[in-house]
C-alpha cells in the first residue's frame, strides 16, 4: 500500500539524527602505533548474515522489452553493491537517454535502486521507488561499506565489454563518493591495511576488470617492516572510503522523498505484474528478486557473516586480511567479518564460523606491536 510522503520524510529526518556522527570525516594520516582492537567474545554486540548477489560474468546493465515497457536492469553487483551503485546507476540512466518519458519506475530500495532514483531525479525525471522492503531492512544494510569492488565476477568470464564498464563505473562510483564526505552521508576516508603471510602486492593484470579501478586509490604502496605494525610479512597501504549503510541509505532515502519522490511498498511475483504499472519505463534494481522475477539462472549468493564489537573511536584504519579476515571501524560497531559461502541462501548465524571470525582476528590485533 502507498505510504504519504511527510510520514516518510519524518521518519527519514528521525533516522538521520539517530545517526549522526561526532568524529571528523576525515582521518588524520595513519602512523604507527595504530591502537589494537579489543577482540574478546564478551565484546559482541551482534552478529548478522547476509547474501550477495552474485553473477559469475559480472553484474548486469542492459535493457529490454517488456510488453509496451522498457526494462533496463541494474542487478548483481555481488560484494561491490555500495562500492559501484552510483556507476551502475549512471550506466542505466544513460541507458535510458533514448526515450521521450520523463516518467520512471524503480523496482526496489536498496543501494542500487535509490542510486539510480536520485539520478533520475537529478536528470528531471519524476520516479516511483516501488520495493517489499526498505532501509533498514533491505540487503545492502547488511553490507560492510568498504569501498573496494570485490567479489563482483570470476576472473576467467571477464569480457572487453563488461570490462570497459567495470571501469566506468568504478571511476563514477568513486567521483561521487567523495562528494558526500562527512557526516551527513556516513562517509570518510580511512587507510586499509591488506595483510599477507604469503606474498606482497601485486599490480592487476592487463586483462583483469580491477587494472581499471586500482589506479584511483591515493598513496598506495607496499610499506616496509618498519613502517607497519603488524605481526605478517607483506602489508600493502592505501587511502578509500567507508560508506556506513545505517546513515548512507536514510540519508539517500531523504533525499529521495525530499526531491518529491513517490514510494510505494510492494512485492512482485512475476512480470506480468510489472507490465501492469503505470509507468512506461522501469529499472529493476531487486538483486537477488532477479533471479525468480526475470529468471536469471546465474545469479546466485555468495553468503557473508559479520560480527560487530563494542565501537572503539580510537581505531582509525581499516584491514584486510590476512586470508579472508577483515575489519572496519565503523559507528555501529567494529565490524569483523571473513565468511563467503557461494551458493548459501540461508541468513541464519553459525556460530563455528563466528568464533573463527573473533579467533582469527583475535590474533592479528594481539600480535600487534
Amino acid at each position: 500500500m502507498p505510504l504519504t510522503r511527510r510520514a516518510l520524510l519524518a521518519s527519514a529526518s528521525l533516522w538521520t539524527v539517530g545517526c549522526a556522527m561526532r568524529r571528523s570525516p576525515i582521518a588524520p594520516p595513519a602512523s604507527l602505533p595504530l591502537a589494537r582492537v579489543r577482540v574478546a567474545p564478551e565484546r559482541v554486540i551482534r552478529t548478522i548474515a547476509g547474501l550477495r548477489p552474485f553473477r559469475p560474468s559480472g553484474f548486469v546493465v542492459r535493457g529490454e522489452k517488456l510488453d509496451q515497457k522498457i526494462v533496463i536492469h541494474n542487478y548483481g553487483h555481488g560484494g561491490a553493491g555500495i562500492t559501484l551503485a552510483w556507476g551502475t546507476a549512471q550506466l542505466a540512466v544513460r541507458e535510458a537517454a533514448q526515450t521521450e518519458t520523463r516518467q520512471a519506475a524503480v523496482i526496489g530500495c536498496g543501494v542500487a535502486g535509490l542510486s539510480t532514483a536520485r539520478l533520475l531525479q537529478q536528470r528531471g525525471y519524476a520516479v516511483t521507488i516501488y520495493a517489499k522492503a526498505m532501509p533498514p531492512d533491505t540487503t545492502s544494510n547488511v553490507a560492510g561499506g568498504l569501498w573496494d569492488p570485490v567479489t563482483s565476477y570470476d576472473h576467467e568470464q571477464v569480457t572487453p565489454e563488461f570490462r570497459r564498464q567495470f571501469g566506468e563505473a568504478g571511476r563514477f562510483a568513486f567521483r561521487r563518493y567523495q562528494s558526500l564526505v562527512g557526516e551527513a552521508y556516513g562517509v570518510r576516508w580511512l587507510p586499509l591495511y591488506r595483510l599477507s603471510r604469503d606474498s606482497a602486492h601485486q599490480p592487476a593484470p592487463p586483462e583483469s576488470a580491477y587494472s581499471e579501478t586500482e589506479p584511483l586509490y591515493p598513496e598506495a604502496r607496499q610499506l616496509a617492516r618498519t613502517e607497519h605494525c603488524f605481526d605478517v610479512p607483506y602489508v600493502y597501504r592505501r587511502y578509500t572510503m567507508l560508506i556506513e549503510p545505517a546513515i548512507y541509505l536514510n540519508a539517500l532515502l531523504r533525499d529521495f522523498l525530499t526531491a518529491r519522490g513517490d514510494l510505494i511498498v510492494r512485492e512482485f511475483r512475476n512480470t506480468r505484474e510489472l507490465a501492469a504499472l503505470r509507468e512506461t519505463l522501469l529499472f529493476n534494481c531487486t538483486g537477488l528478486g532477479s533471479r525468480d522475477l526475470f529468471h536469471d539462472e546465474e545469479l546466485i549468493p555468495i553468503r557473508g557473516q559479520l560480527s560487530f564489537l563494542l565501537p572503539q573511536p580510537e581505531i582509525d584504519y581499516m584491514t584486510v586480511g590476512p586470508d579472508d579476515i577483515y575489519m572496519f571501524p565503523r559507528r555501529d560497531g567494529v565490524l569483523l567479518g571473513g565468511s563467503h559461502e557461494r551458493g548459501v541462501w540461508d541468513t541464519q548465524t553459525d556460530p563455528a564460523t563466528t568464533d573463527r571470525i573473533l579467533r582469527e582476528n583475535a590474533t592479528l590485533f594481539n600480535g600487534m606491536r
